[in-house]
Formats: structure tokens, C-alpha cells, sequence
């Protein structure tokens, strides 16, 4: 079975330029964990949300903030985004994924088409539930 059928099509994205501020306010907006990062719409990088926290001031938004713990919030997406982007294409298939799961230690792969636009993402999750349908479809 090819991911396309159990990835999800909602892809948040945002640009390599775009403050951890604001990536702050879309994850708390769409409750999603892993946005894309894409210039002229091709994907560049990934974040996720342990990402930002771990480049966010823990004091901001505290009694203890200071101008420094702001300023964090200052910083841009290209400056904590990974990268080196593992990703999979939408007629690659299920197994492709869980291969690329276990092999990497992620929870989240961007689906790109041939001119890498994020066309979908396909989590950890997705692949259990359909796992489950499959075993519940044979009881």
C-alpha cells in the first residue's frame, strides 16, 4: 500500500525568515508537531515543536523574563530547522516508512512530490492506525 493512502494532507508550512514567535503562535493554533520549512514552496527544512522549545528561553512569558529570554523569540526558522530532511514520496509505501521510523529515530516524514513541494506528512501514528485496520480487518 502506497503512503499516499494513510498520510495526511494538511501540511502546515512556513518560511526560512519567519520569527520563532510566530511558529510559536501556529503550532499552539493548528496543534500540529512538525511544520514544514520551504522556500519558492520547496521544502528546506523541519521543525518540530520540541525543536522550538529547545531554542526558546524557558523564562519567556515567567516572572523572570528578561529582555535576553525575548529575544529568543526573536531568532528565525532557518536558524533550528533540521535540514537534512528525510522524506518519501506519496507512491512509496507503507513499509518504506516504518524502515525509515525505526532506522532513524523520527515522528514524522514530509511527503514531497518530484519538485519537492510538501504535499503531505505521514507520522509515527499514521502508520498504527492503519496497522490496526489491518489486524481488525482480519479478526
Amino acid at each position: 500500500m502506497s503512503i499516499a493512502n494513510i498520510m495526511s494532507t494538511r501540511v502546515v508550512s512556513v518560511h526560512m525568515d519567519d520569527s520563532l514567535q510566530s511558529l510559536r503562535v501556529l503550532f499552539a493554533a493548528t496543534g500540529f508537531h512538525h511544520l514544514t520549512v520551504v522556500h519558492d514552496n520547496k521544502l528546506q527544512g523541519i521543525i518540530s515543536d520540541r525543536d522550538l522549545m529547545k531554542s526558546v528561553s524557558p523564562f519567556v512569558d515567567t516572572l523572570s523574563e528578561r529582555m535576553l529570554d525575548r529575544a529568543t523569540l526573536d531568532k528565525r526558522a532557518h536558524q533550528i530547522m533540521t535540514r537534512e530532511v528525510i522524506t518519501l514520496n506519496p507512491t512509496d509505501s507503507v513499509f518504506a516508512a516504518i524502515e525509515l521510523f525505526n532506522t532513524h529515530k523520527i515522528s514524522c516524514i514530509p511527503i514531497i512530490d518530484k519538485d519537492k513541494h510538501p504535499v503531505g506528512m505521514v507520522s509515527w501514528r499514521d502508520v498504527m492506525k492503519f496497522m490496526q485496520s489491518r489486524v481488525e480487518a482480519k479478526r
